[in-house]
């Protein structure tokens, strides 16, 4: 069991909730427009998807940077670098999630058995790109959004409208509060040559950057809103997710970043589950 909790950790498993809340309105939605009914068969097969692709992508994150991560005093304690799994086990631990992923996806219908290796590199390739471009976060934000997309087709075998919108609004979400994480290493990252917005343009410019970024996702949220889903449920969800960004925005200052994790984790987290627990219920009723 200590083994699998040092996985666990290795992987943040805790943070699945960034994701994983807007991969389900992906797979109401596309119940809602297919008029099929629920199957539990094909939710676990969506839900493992999700885990054995997050997996690989984190354990993939922290094998890559765990030279980096020795080096920096906020990281040193992860476990590769620790020494509490090595090396060589977190690659297979990679290897293992990405083939089940694979695997899954196979499974479900052709479409998603086309476009699981191409989810696949997007989702791995994030961890390499800060070593050349301060556009690093919206890789992040491209890898999580591949969630509602991906549930979609798993349910309804084609693409739609809704969730590409929703994937853009996840774009913009996640690279903000990525942004948000970064501010504490924007030293440690510019004197290591490794890109951020906090490293390229400082920590004021990129809390402005992150703003706009906002913005982009309140833009496409508002979207989804009007042209899909237009019930005082979803806009009750969206009301919440817009106020708790904007308390992001009030708790992290450039000369004070003590709550950043507050932040960055605990209220994206509770934003994510509040808006798709609204959105689903709208789509149920609607």
């Amino acid at each position: 069991m200590n083994a699998v909790h040092n996985y666990l950790k290795l992987v943040k498993f805790s943070h699945t909730v960034f994701a994983l809340p807007f991969a389900m309105i992906g797979f109401f939605w596309g119940l809602h427009v297919s008029g099929q009914p629920i199957s539990l068969r094909l939710f676990l097969q969506v839900l493992l998807c999700m885990v054995f692709a997050r997996n690989a992508a984190m354990g993939f994150n922290r094998y890559a940077d765990r030279r980096i991560d020795a080096q920096n005093s906020r990281t040193a304690r992860r476990e590769i670098p620790a020494g509490i799994i090595s090396p060589r086990k977190a690659l297979i631990f990679v290897i293992i999630n990405g083939l089940l992923f694979l695997i899954t996806a196979i499974t479900i219908n052709p479409l998603t058995a086309i476009l699981s290796p191409l989810a696949l590199i997007v989702i791995l390739s994030y961890s390499l790109t800060k070593r050349f471009t301060a556009l690093c976060h919206l890789i992040l934000g491209l890898s999580l959004s591949i969630a509602p997309v991906g549930a979609y087709i798993a349910v309804t075998g084609h693409w739609g409208t809704m969730p590409l919108l929703l994937s853009v609004a996840i774009i913009g979400w996640v690279a903000g509060f990525d942004i948000f994480y970064a501010l504490q290493d924007e030293t440690f990252d510019r004197s290591h040559c490794l890109h951020s917005i906090p490293a390229r343009f400082g920590k004021h410019k990129a809390l402005f950057i992150s703003l706009l970024l906002r913005i982009v996702t309140l833009i496409c949220l508002i979207g989804v809103g009007i042209f899909f889903l237009n019930h005082t449920l979803y806009w009750c969800g969206l009301f919440l997710f817009v106020l708790l960004l904007v308390y992001q925005h009030l708790i992290v200052r450039p000369h004070d970043l003590s709550r950043v994790n507050l932040a960055f984790a605990t209220l994206n987290g509770t934003g994510s589950v509040v808006y798709a627990i609204f959105t689903i219920f709208a789509i149920c009723i609607h």
